[in-house]
C-alpha cells in the first residue's frame, strides 16, 4: 500500500536572513529502503523543522526468505526497484535538489546486496549508501528528538525494522542540565546495538503455527522472546544506565512500525490516525495489553483489527515479541509513540547539518564504526 502524509515535523529554528528564506525554497528528499519497506519523504525547510510536501510508502519485502537462502530472490528486487522508481519520478517531478538514499539491514545480510544496490542505480537513478547499524540507531535518535521526555533521567530508543532492531540508551539527565530539547542539541548516547532480528527474519526463524491451542500460540511467543534475548548483547555504557530503569526513572520511545500499530490498537482505532498515534504515551501494562491482544489472535483475527489489515497481521506478532523482550529487559512505567524514524533522521541532518561531520561513506559501502558501547 502506498501512502501519502504531508504535514509539518520537529526540529530546530532557522534564522530569518534572506540566505534562511532561500533555504525554505529547497526541497529536501530521504529515502528508507528496509528489509519489508520502502520509504520517502520530500519537505521545506520551517520553523523547528520541515513541512511534508509529499511522502511514499510501500511494502516491498525485500528481505522475504533472506534469511533461509542468503540472498535477495529476484521477486523481492523487482519489486523495490518498482518503488524505488516510483520515489525517482516523484523526485524529479518536485525538482529535489538535496538527497539523502539508504539501504539497511537486508543489502548488508545478502550476498548480493551491492549487486542489487548497483541495479537500482542502472534502472532508476538511485544512488544508495548501504549504512551501518550504528548510523541507523542514530539516525532514528535524531528524528525523535522531540519525543524524549527529559523530566526523566534516561531513554532507550527502539527501531523495530524488518531484519534489525536498533537501540540507543541516552542520558537525559545531562542533556537536561545542557538545556534539553531545543536548545541542547542531541543527548548523549552511553550505548548503542543492534540485533540481527526484526519482524521478517524473527518471524521466518519462528514460523506462526498453524490451527494453534492457546498453549501452543504462547509457546510460540516465547520461543520468540527468546529468541531475542539470545541475539541481545548489551554495551557496557548501556550497563551503566540499568539502575535508572530499575528505579523508574527513564522512559522508552519506539519509532517504527511495530510500536505505531501496537499504539492503534491500544487506543482502539477503527482506522490508522497518525495525529493520534505520534508523540502519544503508553502505560507499560497499557502496551503490554496490546501485544496480548494480538498475540492471542491468529492471523485472520489481527487482520481484523482497524490498524492491522492483512499486509501487517502475518509481523505484528514478531514485533510485539521484539517489544515485550526489551521492556522485560528494560523495565520503564511509560513508552512514548513515534510515528517517523530513518527519513525524518535523513532529512533533519540534511536541512541542519552538524558543523563537524564524519566522512560520508562511498556509495554501497558500509561506514566503519567502533564497537557497540561507544559513548559519545
Amino acid at each position: 500500500m502506498d501512502t501519502h502524509d504531508p504535514g509539518d515535523r520537529p526540529g530546530t529554528d532557522s534564522r530569518n536572513t534572506s540566505k534562511g528564506r532561500q533555504r525554505h525554497d529547497v526541497i529536501y528528499g530521504a529515502i528508507d529502503l528496509g528489509t519489508n519497506n520502502c520509504r520517502m519523504l520530500m519537505a521545506k525547510r520551517a520553523h523547528r523543522g520541515f513541512r511534508v510536501v509529499e511522502s511514499f510508502s510501500r511494502i516491498v519485502k525485500l528481505g522475504e526468505g533472506l534469511g533461509g537462502s542468503g540472498v535477495l530472490s529476484d521477486e523481492a528486487m523487482d519489486r523495490a526497484v518498482e518503488a524505488l522508481a516510483v520515489c525517482a519520478q516523484k523526485l524529479e517531478r518536485r525538482k529535489v535538489t538535496k538527497l539523502r538514499a539508504v539501504a539497511t539491514q537486508a543489502c548488508r545480510m545478502a550476498s548480493n546486496g551491492q549487486e542489487f544496490l548497483d541495479r537500482v542505480e542502472r534502472e532508476t537513478g538511485l544512488q544508495l549508501d548501504l549504512i551501518s547499524p550504528e548510523e541507523e540507531a542514530r539516525l532514528a535518535v535524531q528524528g525523535s528528538l522531540d519525543l524524549l521526555d527529559d523530566s526523566f533521567d534516561a531513554a532507550l530508543v527502539v527501531d523495530i525494522g524488518g531484519g534489525s532492531t536498533e537501540l540507543c540508551w541516552l542520558d537525559l539527565a545531562e542533556w537536561r542540565e545542557r538545556g534539553g530539547y531545543p536548545d541542547a542539541g542531541r543527548p548523549g548516547i552511553r550505548g548503542w546495538t543492534t540485533i540481527p532480528l526484526g519482524v521478517v527474519t524473527l518471524s521466518e526463524r519462528c514460523p506462526e503455527p498453524e490451527n494453534a491451542t492457546p498453549d501452543e500460540r504462547r509457546a510460540w511467543y516465547e520461543a520468540m522472546k527468546a529468541e531475542v534475548r539470545k541475539e541481545t548483547r548489551i554495551p557496557k555504557g548501556a550497563r551503566r544506565l540499568r539502575p535508572l530503569f530499575e528505579q523508574g526513572r527513564a522512559h522508552m520511545v519506539g519509532t517504527s512500525g511495530t510500536v505505531t500499530s501496537v499504539a492503534g490498537v491500544h487506543l482502539n482505532l477503527v482506522r490508522y490516525d497518525r495525529n493520534r498515534v505520534d508523540g502519544s504515551w503508553m502505560e507499560a501494562h497499557e502496551a503490554r495489553a496490546a501485544c496480548d491482544r494480538l498475540s492471542s489472535k491468529d492471523a485472520a483475527g489481527r487482520a481484523g483489527e482497524g490498524c492491522i489489515g492483512t499486509e501487517r497481521a502475518d509481523l505484528v506478532v514478531a514485533g510485539c515479541a521484539i517489544l515485550e523482550t526489551l521492556m522485560d529487559g528494560w523495565p520503564v512505567p511509560r513508552l512514548r509513540v513515534g510515528d517517523r524514524g530513518l527519513r525524518e533522521g535523513l532529512l533533519l541532518n540534511l536541512i541542519y547539518p552538524r558543523r563537524k561531520r564524519g566522512r560520508r561513506g562511498r556509495k554501497g559501502r558500509v561506514r566503519k564504526s567502533g564497537p557497540s558501547g561507544v559513548e559519545a
